[in-house]
Order: C-alpha cells, then structure tokens, then sequence
C-alpha cells in the first residue's frame, strides 16, 4: 500500500467531516443568517444618513438611534393609516353590500331574463357564512398558536433591530478589526466593496424613497379632486408598494384605490384606473431614469429576474434584499471586467448603439475611491461611540 494512501484516507475523511459539520450548523443558524442579512442590509441603508449626522458633529452612536426611530415612525405611522382605512372601507362595504346586491341582481335578469330574487341569494349567503363561522371559530381556538407566531415575529424584530444599531453605530470599528487580518492589498478591496454596497444600497433606499414621496403626492391630490374616500392612505399605499416591490407592486398598488372608488361609482374608478396609467408611464419614462441614473442603474428585467431569485432563495427576505446586492454586484464586476468596442453587426441594428456590452449591464458612475480612507470619512477617534 503506498505510504500517501493512509494520510489522504484521513485527509479525505477530516474534510467530509468539516463539512458536515459546517452544513450542519449552517442549517441549524439559517435563521440567525437571515436576520444578520436583514440588518447588514438595513445598515447599509441607513448608514449615509448616519455619517451626515456625524459630520455635523452628533456622535454615531445618538445619531443611528434618531435614524432608526424616524424609520420606524415611518413604518408605525403607515400601517395604522393602512389599518384605518381597511377597517373603515370594511365597514362602508358592509352598509353598502344590500343595495349592491339589489342593484347587479337587477342587471342580471334584465341582461339575461333571469329571474334571480335577493332571497335565492341570501339562502346561497348564508351557506357559505356557515362555511366562514367554521373557519372563524378553528382560528379562535388556535389562539395560542397565533399568540407564539406575534411573539416570535416581535423577538426578530427586537433582534433585527438591535443588530441593525450596532452594525450602523459601530461600522468603523467592525471594518477596521475586518481590515486588521488582512494584508494591505486585500484591505483596499474589501474597503471599495463595502463602500459600493453602501452606495448602492443607501441610493436605492432613499431614490425609492423619493419616488414614494413624488407618487404618494401625486395621487393624493388625484383622489381629493376625484373625492375618493381615505385619499392619503391610499395615495400612501400606492406610493410604498409600486416603488418597494418591483414590476407586480405597480399593479397591486393601483388595484386598491379602484376597487374603492369602484364603491362609490363606476366612473370614478375609470378616472382612477386613467390617473394610476399615465402617472405609471411619467414615472417610468420621466421620472424614474432622472431620480435611479446614479443610484440604480439596472435593466427593469434584471431587477425582476433578481427578486424572483432571492425569493426563490430565501423567501421575502431575498426579495428585500435582491436588488441591493444585485446593484453591488454589477458595479463592482464593472470595475475589473474590460470593455471593448462592438464591431457592427445586423444583428445589433435597432439594439442601441453597439458600445453597450448587453443589457442589464448599467454604465458607471465613474472612479470608485481606492478605499485607502475610512469608507464612511468617520475619524478614527470617534469610533469608541458606544457608551
């Protein structure tokens, strides 16, 4: 037997176990990742912020508490205009629901000489009611289950925040211990990518942001001049989701506020339904190349292909998390791939000009900084912020 054979059977079975072992506590830590990618996105975005505070002179630790606590106010003040408005159209759906019903029972035996009668349909009403007491009463009884899940979701979200605050509050110590093991070339690097990701992610936030802002106004003034009821939180709804969730949030947004102006007449949904269309096309081809050129530079079929992957992958939070990383990626491959001049071709005629290398590639903002600074301009003997 050669003398290699016993060593690399030992090697061979220290490596599968190392990985074994490796596998398994990444399964047994996959949701500790999770909500440590949360809050390094949520960092990230917030860290611009927190270094505008710091260079006017607040220290970083105050000044991620008062960022957080605006987004969070922000976040509180939107679900409970949301909750209202549902809890109050629910409401006005349920006053309305009698005359709604006699009105399309008349329009259907008149269209179709039928002779349907409001009893036939509260005998079908009250079939199917049967159905939703059951369903309400198996919820009701698994009140405990329903009460670990709220628990659970506040104790991620207390975890999620309290990483979110160090990782932002602490972000120079944390690169400079990073940087102290590795050598110099390799600091350089790891300090130009951190400081794409905080480009990128902080301009993808606040470009959204913006756009939120722009679209939460435009519509609000559209539905107060239409005299749809709940016009901020709609206009509101509108603004979060079509700018939050790529592609499919335009539309889920726009069909709110014409299914209730739908309950206060016909017309004035086909009003709102023309009002969500042209604003769609404004911002698309006016607004949003002005706001994202420098922030987020991405083909619209990239970024849906990027958040139907990182759902695929780790569910919502990929999908939060998709298009930041994504953004990251490409400018930080377009700073080692080469470009060259595209010969003419047929096939590139009607395709753009020939120079671009394909879609979805984006164009850069121009020279990133070499990184040999402290990414965030913070001074090194403010890093001790914490106490």
């Amino acid at each position: 037997m050669p003398r290699w054979l016993p060593r690399s059977l030992m090697l061979t079975m220290w490596v599968v176990t190392a990985f074994g072992v490796a596998l398994w506590l990444f399964l047994q830590l996959q949701s500790l990742i999770v909500l440590l990618l949360i809050s390094l996105f949520l960092a990230l975005a917030l860290e611009p912020a927190v270094n505008w505070l710091h260079q006017h002179r607040w220290r970083r630790g105050p000044a991620t508490g008062v960022v957080m606590a605006l987004v969070m106010l922000a976040v509180l003040a939107f679900l409970s205009l949301l909750g209202s408005m549902l809890i109050g159209q629910v409401l006005a759906f349920a006053v309305e629901l009698p005359n709604m019903t006699r009105a399309v029972l008349n329009w259907v035996n008149t269209t179709f000489d039928t002779s349907f009668s409001p009893t036939t349909l509260l005998d079908e009403v009250s079939s199917a009611s049967g159905l939703v007491q059951q369903y309400a009463s198996s919820i009701a009884n698994n009140v405990w289950g329903a009460g670990t899940t709220v628990l659970a979701m506040l104790f991620n979200g207390l975890t999620i925040a309290l990483f979110t605050f160090y990782l932002c509050a602490d972000g120079p110590r944390f690169r400079r211990v990073t940087c102290s093991v590795l050598p110099p070339r390799t600091q350089r690097e790891v300090l130009r990518a951190w400081e794409i990701a905080i480009s990128k992610t902080g301009g993808y936030l606040y470009s959204r942001a913006l756009m939120a802002l722009v679209c939460t106004v435009a519509h609000y003034l559209a539905l107060v001049v239409l005299d749809i009821p709940f016009a901020f939180a709609l206009a509101l709804w509108v603004g979060v989701l079509s700018q939050f969730i790529p592609t499919i949030g335009t539309y889920i947004g726009g069909a709110v506020p014409v299914l209730v102006a739908l309950l206060q007449s016909p017309w004035q949904a086909v009003w709102v339904l023309v009002f969500v269309i042209v604003y769609q096309q404004f911002e698309n081809y006016l607004l949003q190349p002005r706001i994202t050129a420098r922030t987020l530079n991405m083909h619209p079929a990239v970024a849906f292909g990027s958040v139907i992957a990182g759902m695929a992958i780790m569910g919502a939070p990929g999908a939060l998390l998709a298009l930041p990383i994504s953004a990251s990626l490409q400018t930080f491959l377009g700073i080692y791939i080469r470009r060259y001049e595209v010969e003419e071709h047929p096939l590139l005629d009607g395709g753009g000009s020939g120079e671009r290398a394909g879609a979805g590639s984006g164009e850069e903002d121009g020279p990133v900084p070499n990184g040999d600074d402290d990414a965030d301009g913070a001074d090194p003997e403010d890093d001790d912020i914490i106490g």
